[in-house]
C-alpha cells in the first residue's frame, strides 16, 4: 500500500543543512538500509552540496508506516516529494537497491518534469539491463540473517539483538522483495551523466555488470572501482565524497543539458 507522499519530513533527512547549497544530492539507501547510512557521507560533502537522505517507510522513526515492495512505486513516492524542491539542481546517489530506485527516479524527473539530474551516482548495483535476482526475500529469517552477516551491511547492534532483529526483519524482507522483483522496462536512455561505483571484492556484483550502466545514458559515463566489498562505501567514504565533489563541480561548470 502506497503512502501519500505529501510530507517531505517523512521522507527526507538533512543531517547537515546547507540552505545556501547550489545542488541537492538525493541519497537512496540499500535494501534494509535507512537514511542514517548516509550521515557520514553527508558530513564530508562540500558546502555547495546538501545531502537529502531518503528514509523509506517501515524502519526507524517510520517503522509504523506500511512497506513499499516495488522499486517503481518507491521512485514515484520520492518523485512526488521532490517535485516542490526542483528549484535548484538535483543529483542522485543510490547504493545497491537504491541505485535501481535512483534509475527509476531519474526517468520520472526527465520524462515527466524535463528535469535532467546534474549526475546520477549508481553504486554497487548491476545496470538495469543486467538485473538478476538471488531470491533472498524468499529465505526464512535465519537465511536472511546469514546473508546480512555475509555482506556486513547491517548495524552489528541489530544483528546481535534478537528483539531489534524481530522489529527490523519485516522491512528488510520487504526491501529485498522490491529489489529482487524489479523488472527493467526498456525505454529512452537517461540524459544525465552517470558515475558508476563499486568495490573490487563485491561478491554480489561483477565489475562488468556495473560498467554496463554506460548503455543507459546519452550523457557522459565514468566507472570508479574502489578497494572493498559490497559496502566499500563505509571505508571509502572520503574518496567517494571526493568523486561526488569533483563530478558536481565539473557538471555545474559545463553547459546545461538541452531540454527535449
Amino acid at each position: 500500500m502506497a503512502l501519500p507522499a505529501t510530507d517531505e519530513s517523512l521522507w527526507l533527512r538533512r543531517f547537515h543543512p546547507r540552505p545556501q547549497a547550489e545542488i541537492s544530492l538525493v541519497c537512496l539507501p540499500h535494501a534494509g538500509g535507512a537514511a542514517s547510512f548516509y550521515h557520514p557521507l553527508s558530513e564530508l560533502l562540500p558546502p555547495h552540496v546538501e545531502a537529502l537522505a531518503v528514509q523509506y517507510p517501515g524502519r526507524q522513526d517510520r517503522r509504523r508506516d506500511p512497506f513499499i515492495e516495488s522499486v517503481p512505486e518507491l521512485a514515484r513516492e520520492i518523485f512526488t516529494v521532490l517535485r516542490p524542491r526542483l528549484d535548484r539542481p538535483i543529483a542522485l546517489f543510490g547504493h545497491s537497491m537504491g541505485a535501481s530506485v535512483g534509475f527509476e527516479l531519474a526517468r520520472l524527473l526527465e520524462g515527466e518534469r524535463d528535469t535532467v539530474p546534474v549526475a546520477f551516482f549508481a553504486s554497487g548495483r548491476p545496470a538495469p539491463s543486467r538485473h538478476r535476482s538471488n531470491d533472498i526475500h524468499r529465505l526464512d529469517d535465519d537465511g536472511i540473517i546469514a546473508e546480512l552477516q555475509r555482506v556486513s551491511g547491517t548495524d552489528a547492534r541489530i544483528l546481535g539483538d534478537a528483539e531489534l532483529l524481530r522489529v527490523a526483519l519485516p522491512a528488510i524482507r520487504a526491501d529485498y522483495k522490491a529489489a529482487e522483483t524489479y523488472q527493467y522496462r526498456p525505454g529512452p536512455r537517461l540524459r544525465c551523466d552517470i558515475v558508476a561505483l563499486t568495490g573490487d571484492r563485491d561478491e554480489r556484483v561483477e565489475v562488468d555488470e556495473v560498467a554496463s550502466w554506460q548503455a543507459h545514458t546519452s550523457g557522459s559515463f565514468r566507472l570508479r572501482v574502489f578497494p572493498g566489498g559490497h559496502f566499500y562505501l563505509g571505508e571509502q567514504r572520503a574518496a567517494v565524497a571526493d568523486v561526488i565533489a569533483d563530478t558536481l563541480r565539473s557538471a555545474t561548470a559545463a553547459p546545461a543539458h538541452p531540454s527535449l
